[in-house]
């Protein structure tokens, strides 16, 4: 069995060239491939296309790598909390492609299953139907989506072995295990890295097939997405 380890998130990107298309995890900051963004942001590849649910927040995840200017295509369904996004998509410095949430997850998946397209009623009679096939069924109107596939995929999980087996925990089991998927390359970091064979093959989430290297990335902050705190109860004089 093959050992997919490799040191770090540095080594792990190496070879990933300019104009890439990526499929990074994640939903928020829950389930982030953080280490793999920063590498990437380091490394300092332009042209990027990237495929995520959301564009990060300024300092984390896809953030420092829009205000790089390494992005020139984002393909997501929530641009929010992100002010390179909102001034890039604005002025017209970046390329975007708006897809709804449900569909962008599974264009994942069909892109990971080899699945050539499929029909949904989500979209239909609006800007996202416009110069896509639709289609009548059963009575109602459906739009055809096509899959999304990456030259690389990113993902997080909690628990890897040194195979590529992955466990995902709660809601970081999101996009995750699509865009494992769909990557010709997928890259996994990890909480925890354990030996081949610890991991009970019925708790696998994705298998080591589909993964390609794997490293135990390092977690110092938890960065929450949108800070709201309740008031305080001013007490009764």
């Amino acid at each position: 069995m093959a050992d997919k380890t490799v040191i770090d998130a540095q080594e792990a990107v190496k070879d990933i060239p300019d104009g890439a298309v990526i499929v990074a995890g994640g939903f928020g900051l829950c389930g982030l491939p953080a280490n793999l963004l920063a590498a990437l942001n380091k490394k300092g590849v332009k042209n990027l296309t990237m495929i995520s649910n959301n564009a990060g927040i300024d300092q984390w995840g896809i953030g420092p790598l829009l205000a790089a200017g390494q992005v020139k295509k984002m393909i997501l369904s929530y641009g929010g909390e992100n002010k390179y996004f909102e001034r890039m998509a604005l002025d017209g410095s970046l390329e975007v492609e708006w897809v709804p949430q449900g569909t962008l997850a599974e264009r994942i998946r069909a892109g990971g299953a080899g699945i050539g397209g499929f029909f949904t009623p989500t979209g239909y009679g609006t800007i996202i139907a416009e110069g896509k096939e639709v289609r009548q069924i059963d009575g109602r109107w459906y739009v055809l989506e096509k899959p999304l596939k990456g030259d690389f995929a990113f993902v997080k999980a909690w628990r890897g072995d040194k195979q590529g087996n992955l466990v995902y925990r709660k809601t970081a089991r999101n996009f995750n295990p699509m865009a494992a998927a769909a990557g010709k390359i997928t890259i996994a970091e990890v909480e925890e890295l354990v030996e081949t064979g610890q991991i009970p093959p019925d708790q696998v989430h994705t298998p080591g097939i589909y993964v390609s290297r794997i490293f135990r990335g390092q977690y110092p902050e938890k960065p929450i997405e949108r800070r709201t705190v309740r008031k305080r109860q001013t007490a009764a004089v």
